[in-house]
């Protein structure tokens, strides 16, 4: 396999990954996980909260196909595959842990129109509480601002919280 071959399918499995984050974000963490999400969408105590899970979850298919690809004699482009499925979670931690929820303290301020749109689209699929009638679930890719406020008035049903500050400390 040609290295351009490899790298193309790297960064092809970084764009899929918000696809499929998208789709495990709605149907999997808004349905049948989500008593494993829950934890995300109420005030964290401590360091930790059950939501965690889902990043040991989504890293078992990244271990699995490095391991294959590079120890036991799989096709070679499941290290490629692999290695964009860490990747992708290596931006969506930095993103999503680091700059949005501020896990990790970070003295760093949005500036760019794209990185204040992802993080005021995640802020607003915060402001509902429950598992339905959310907003917004990827996280690289998102919808502006105006038209989430818009439809989370449309949707108002009393499941929207007041606005509070985002600070999860």
């Amino acid at each position: 396999m040609t290295i351009w071959f490899g790298l193309l399918l790297f960064l092809a499995t970084v764009v899929g990954m918000e696809a499929f984050a998208y789709a495990a974000h709605r149907w999997v963490m808004h349905g049948f996980g989500w008593f494993l999400h829950e934890s995300h969408h109420r005030a964290r105590h401590g360091n930790w909260e059950l939501n965690d899970l889902y990043a040991a979850i989504f890293a078992v298919p990244s271990i699995v196909l490095l391991l294959g690809g590079a120890q036991l004699g799989w096709w070679p482009g499941f290290i490629w595959i692999g290695a964009g499925i860490a990747a992708y979670g290596a931006i969506y931690f930095g993103f999503h842990d680091v700059i949005v929820h501020q896990r990790i303290p970070t003295r760093y301020l949005p500036k760019s129109a794209y990185m204040k749109r992802i993080v005021q689209a995640h802020r607003l699929h915060h402001v509902v509480e429950t598992k339905e009638g959310n907003v917004s679930f990827g996280f690289l890719v998102a919808p502006r601002p105006e038209d989430l406020k818009a439809e989370l008035k449309r949707r108002a049903s009393g499941r929207i919280r007041a606005p509070r500050a985002f600070a999860e400390k």
